[in-house]
């Protein structure tokens, strides 16, 4: 496949960062069994992995705009272009040697992400998509999944967990998609969850509180494939608001309508 040359600096900084994040898979399993646990190793293995990011995006678009999970905001420059970045996305997966984890990166250009790579270095799975060129998952086409019966379908969600989320408003929304879908999974992370609705796997996704760096590559993903991405409780952009909800079009709003009438 031939892509743009931009899609091609975010591609090789992904495939740098995987490599060091794939090593250091290959140390977690060691690290399980000792009484002071991987923690402080992941956290240093997420580091590494978003500057590793940082420099190969920097040195290839020196004016642009960082914004990553770990360093937090780096200006640049060209204030209309910004890179959003998770350098670990499912980091607690990656803690306990989960395979499903993956690296983000999003291209904003005046506030609206035109570009997106998800790569989960564990299984090679490399997701592409730009503004108007469609999604791509090693090359081959991506499209969301056609179902139009909820009982049919399988959907992804967010699991709040100790000292995040409301515990509460979650279980409202779980029972009352829980009666109307074929399944629900938590995978544990985000992007990987959009990802999958691009390319069919999944057929809907919803998650409240998520940082936009988790949001930013999914969303153009699932919109490139012929999805539709929202906010849970308004029509605005789940990139503002960290409350996410997609699928076809007929899931989506399907998925919106229980949500919002359960809030």
């Amino acid at each position: 496949m031939l892509y743009s040359a931009t899609i091609n600096v975010m591609v090789k900084a992904a495939r740098r960062a995987g490599r060091s994040l794939k090593r250091d898979l290959g140390e977690i399993e060691h690290l399980q069994v000792s009484l002071k646990g991987p923690a402080n190793f992941v956290s240093l293995a997420d580091k590494r992995a978003e500057e590793i990011l940082y420099q190969d995006l920097a040195k290839a678009r020196p004016g642009y705009g960082f914004v990553g999970e770990e360093g937090g905001t780096r200006e640049g420059t060209d204030k209309s272009h910004t890179w959003i970045v998770d350098p670990l996305d499912g980091t607690t997966n990656f803690l306990h040697g989960i395979p499903q984890f993956a690296i983000s990166i999003g291209l904003a250009r005046e506030g609206t992400v035109i570009a997106g790579v998800i790569y989960n270095p564990a299984n090679d799975e490399l997701y592409i998509a730009e503004r108007g060129k469609g999604a791509f998952l090693n090359d081959q086409r991506l499209r969301v999944a056609g179902r139009r019966q909820l009982n049919e379908c399988v959907v992804a969600c967010g699991l709040p967990h100790i000292g995040r989320g409301d515990h509460e408003e979650f279980r409202r929304e779980m029972t009352a998609i829980q009666n109307r879908v074929a399944g629900l999974r938590r995978f544990g992370a985000a992007a990987l969850d959009l990802a999958f609705v691009a390319a069919g796997r999944l057929d809907g996704y919803w998650e409240r509180n998520l940082s936009p760096w988790d949001i930013a590559a999914g969303q153009i993903m699932v919109k490139e494939a012929g999805g539709t991405v929202s906010d849970i409780d308004t029509p605005g952009d789940a990139l503002t608001t960290g409350h996410v909800v997609c699928g076809n079009e007929y899931v989506h709003g399907e998925l919106v309508k229980i949500l919002r009438k359960v809030a």
